[in-house]
């Protein structure tokens, strides 16, 4: 018998099989095992063989179902990072194929964890690559379910940012995503009716937008919470109506960061904008 096999994990042969199977839940410890052997420094045959693995996987089409579980089970930042790339492309290719229900079910799954995480400070801290990728994918359902599928969206998240700081600056990082998404990287993904229609709820929904950022720069200590707010509306200025600029306390507001050295660049952008 191989030497190497005398601890928990099976051989590799054994472990392809037992993941190949999605018949039922995934072994969780094994693909942990799989991916860190895809990472690792082992030889180039075990990575070789965690590749074919892994890539199998990803190409099943029945893999995305066993995301929760992954996410709910691992502690391992690339296997959920693993789970969420599978997960990824269901939503950008095949979303509209997905039955109601299992559409609910990932935007609240994302939604939830989401918020969870993020409205702890200790968590958001520990857990930001993982918070980031998981708003990325909620922006990916965004362009699918917004506005006609999920109207209150903007009106939710407002809502939920006054709830605490920490979950106030995630919502800054989604929306500064969102504005990102449908102005600078859309092209090729969208069509160019779907980039309109988002782009208008966008603009109609701004002001609910724009009296959250005065009102975090205006109310907050957080030095955390000010950046975020600034980059966002730093994404927003390039396109919001002129007249919101100027028919508010907005300019005030930025040159009352701009002598701050550490809001300074951040400010200035908003300014140049």
């Amino acid at each position: 018998p191989d030497p190497r096999h005398t601890g928990a994990l099976p051989p590799p042969a054994a472990m392809a099989e037992k993941l190949r199977d999605l018949s039922q839940p995934i072994d969780v410890p094994v693909l942990d095992a799989t991916v860190a052997a895809f990472y690792g420094t082992g030889s180039k045959e075990e990575r070789s063989a965690a590749d074919l693995i892994l890539r199998d996987l990803q190409n099943n089409p029945d893999m995305w179902l066993q995301v929760v579980h992954i996410l709910q089970n691992s502690q391992n930042l690339n296997t959920k990072f693993f789970a969420l790339q599978v997960l990824e492309s269901v939503i950008k290719y095949r979303w509209n194929a997905l039955p109601v229900e299992q559409r609910d079910g990932i935007k609240n799954y994302i939604s939830d964890v989401i918020v969870q995480l993020s409205s702890n400070e200790v968590s958001f801290r520990q857990e930001r690559l993982y918070v980031n990728k998981l708003n990325i994918i909620l922006v990916q359902v965004l362009k699918h379910e917004w506005p006609a599928r999920w109207t209150s969206f903007i009106p939710d998240l407002v809502a939920a940012a006054k709830s605490s700081e920490t979950i106030c600056e995630n919502c800054m990082a989604i929306l500064k995503l969102l504005s990102e998404e449908i102005f600078d990287f859309s092209r090729g993904e969208m069509t160019q009716q779907k980039i309109k229609e988002l782009k208008s709820s966008l603009n109609s929904e701004f002001r609910l937008i724009h009296e959250l950022c005065l009102y975090v720069l205006s109310a907050t200590q957080s030095s955390e919470l000010i950046r975020a707010t600034l980059a966002t509306l730093h994404a927003f200025l390039s396109w919001i109506p002129v007249g919101f600029i100027f028919e508010s306390p907005l300019l005030e507001t930025l040159l009352k960061f701009f002598p701050m050295a550490a809001y300074r660049n951040l400010t200035l952008q908003c300014l140049t904008e």
